[in-house]
């Protein structure tokens, strides 16, 4: 509102079906709209889940995009409370698909393309069962293949079948899923392959990120607002971004990943009779907290940056 008020052409998305916010949001698309900014509602018949932010900026004779990507939602009590990720960025590959999609909600693009990111309900789905498929192929043709994805819940049959396919041709899989999960892990010719655990602590897990090994290539690492649910992938406008920073793939890979991987104080491991079990502490290890471990290196961090 203040963005507009000062002379800038500002366009906001409010979701209306928004759980428990309805109200909120209807407030606050008035005061928008008073304050002259352009105010949208998305898709007809799909609910808006991306967490997209574009701002367009005059620098000397050119113009320049930045864009934000993030997990979460952009509420500041659930900022507090969830762990989510977020992703600033000014690569034109990105910047550039970010305005293709605001384009498509606001009604100026009615056959969007997307060279970089994943976007439900145009090609999140598909491009994802060809991922999981290649990572197939190179565990069959004997080369490294490996799958961890982190989501709130698993539920699409079609992505469960081909993750079962996957473990049977002996991709190793690791599922961190908080929430519902169809899979059933740990089935001697069928899932062996794969394994499942939830993380229940302090804060709300809530990041979705995905790794494919892609032998032969870069590793391929992605976060985004989706959960792997028939409902993100075809009945709502969601966006999964490909982390591109080689800082930042190290990060989600060596400390995001890891960290929770290695979880055995607040992880529960998944059986295959469907109970979640807590890690049955071997001798002599010693208990490991992801969150804490991650609330510790916040903490360490500001007090550099303030040293």
């Amino acid at each position: 509102m203040e963005a507009s008020r000062n002379g800038k052409q500002v366009t906001a998305l409010v979701e209306l079906k928004a759980r428990f916010d309805e109200a909120n949001n209807i407030q606050w698309a008035r005061q928008l709209e008073e304050a002259g900014v352009h105010v949208v509602y998305g898709l007809i018949g799909h609910k808006t889940h991306c967490k997209c932010s574009l701002v367009v900026r005059r620098e000397g004779k050119a113009l320049r995009r930045y864009a934000h990507l993030g997990t979460g939602n952009y509420n500041p009590k659930t900022a507090r409370l969830y762990t989510d990720l977020s992703y600033f960025t000014a690569r034109k590959e990105l910047t550039g698909d970010v305005a293709n999609l605001f384009n498509t909600l606001t009604g100026f693009s009615r056959a969007p393309t997307f060279r970089h990111l994943l976007v439900a309900p145009y090609s999140l789905h598909r491009r994802l069962q060809e991922l999981i498929k290649i990572e197939t192929q190179n565990a069959i043709a004997g080369k490294p293949a490996r799958i961890i994805a982190k989501m709130n819940s698993l539920v699409d049959k079609t992505t469960i079948d081909h993750l079962y396919a996957a473990s049977q041709a002996g991709v190793k899989i690791d599922i961190i899923v908080r929430g519902v999960c169809c899979l059933v892990p740990g089935v001697r010719g069928l899932s062996e392959n794969i394994n499942v655990r939830s993380i229940v602590s302090r804060y709300l897990e809530h990041a979705r990120a995905f790794y494919f090994e892609n032998a032969g290539g870069e590793p391929l690492i992605y976060a985004g607002s989706a959960d792997w649910m028939p409902r993100n992938f075809f009945r709502r406008v969601e966006v999964v971004y490909p982390i591109m920073d080689s800082g930042l793939r190290r990060w989600v890979l060596n400390e995001l990943f890891t960290m929770e991987l290695q979880d055995n104080v607040n992880a529960r491991i998944l059986h295959a009779n469907g109970a979640y079990l807590a890690i049955a502490p071997s001798s002599g290890t010693v208990p490991f907290s992801a969150q804490n471990y991650f609330i510790a290196s916040a903490l360490q961090r500001n007090r550099d940056s303030n040293q």
